[in-house]
């Protein structure tokens, strides 16, 4: 019998995963006024936006190849702490935040503002690493 409620009951939960981020969700209403043949994020192009180069930097190289292993900065070596919520609970929660940094590393790694997309790609992709 209780193995049974035990099933049920997960049966029964919401994924923990159903809950959207609210950046995330303010990421994808800029991306449909950005283009209106916006369909959705996708973290496989999140992953591959995380992990391409522009001139010498991705984003993987103060961040590590791993979204939940803690990095290192390139140029100052201060240490960063994981990108990936399921490693850094505080990880994308403050907008203003998310945001600051958003345009710091943009420019940083792509000499550009980050477009509504890549952004909702970029957290899809690390939303998801568990």
């Amino acid at each position: 019998m209780e193995k049974s409620l035990v099933a049920l009951a997960l049966i029964l939960s919401p994924p923990a995963f159903a809950a959207e981020n609210p950046v995330l969700e303010s990421y994808r209403g800029a991306a449909k006024q950005e283009s209106p043949a916006f369909k959705d994020f996708s973290a496989a192009r999140g992953q591959m936006f995380y992990h391409a180069k522009s001139g010498e930097l991705s984003c993987a190289s103060c961040h590590t190849e791993s979204p939940k292993a803690e990095g290192k900065h390139a140029v100052t070596g201060k240490e960063i702490l994981p990108l990936a919520p399921s490693a850094n609970a505080g990880r994308f929660g403050d907008p203003a935040k998310v945001e600051k940094w958003f345009k710091r590393n943009c420019n940083e790694v792509l000499k550009r503002a980050c477009t509504a997309q890549e952004k909702g790609d970029f957290m899809s992709y690390v939303l998801s690493v568990k």
